[in-house]
């Protein structure tokens, strides 16, 4: 559907966003070029800055079978780009909330994220071996920290199948709900009621 070339072997990144500044655009500008020469495609879906929208237009017609940009608001479009990825870009410079990464884990699609706000609170780290996390995140808001954590995702993707599958079943299970927090707001309460 988005024209990139069809190889099992190779890992397909996405971003679904808003194409603006605060999403981390810049760090992804800085080091597309790095990107595209390692195995990887990269599918991107959203409107925006006219900067980052000419930006991937651009890129698709430099990287075609590579990268797929699609400058449109499409929900539909972007479900099934959810479950087609296997990777989600979410380098954001600040984040409040963050939904897309959470959708994306529902997907099975693990999460590259920045460490702030919503994001921070949503995508705990997972190490080399894929253990004790839900993605791969990087602190400091520069690119050769965020290009670093895709390679360490890549690493997992290309050198451990088996536990990067178990990451994203670990995504998937994941209960972002309201029952977890409402269920430890119950219980304060009850803690409250017993004094």
């Amino acid at each position: 559907e988005l024209d990139l070339d069809v190889d099992p072997s190779i890992p397909v990144a996405a971003i679904v966003s808003r194409l603006t500044g605060q999403k981390g655009l810049d760090l992804v500008e800085r080091v597309l070029k790095e990107m595209m020469n390692i195995p990887i495609q990269l599918a991107v879906l959203g409107t925006g800055e006219s900067r980052y929208e000419n930006l991937f237009r651009y890129a698709q017609r430099t990287y075609p079978g590579r990268l797929a940009a699609r400058i449109e608001y499409n929900d539909a479009l972007a479900r099934r780009i959810f479950a087609g990825a296997d990777i989600f870009l979410v380098p954001s410079l600040f984040e409040p909330c963050g939904l897309t990464q959470m959708i994306a884990m529902r997907y099975g699609t693990v999460p590259i994220v920045r460490e702030t706000g919503g994001l921070k609170d949503t995508v705990p780290p997972a190490d080399e071996n894929g253990e004790g996390g839900l993605g791969f995140t990087f602190q400091s808001y520069n690119a050769d920290d965020f290009f670093a954590s895709l390679k360490r995702c890549l690493g997992l993707y290309n050198h451990n199948r088996e536990a990067f599958r178990a990451l994203q079943k670990r995504d998937m299970e994941k209960d972002f709900s309201w029952d977890v927090p409402a269920g430890r707001y119950m219980e304060q309460f009850r803690n409250m009621l017993s004094w």
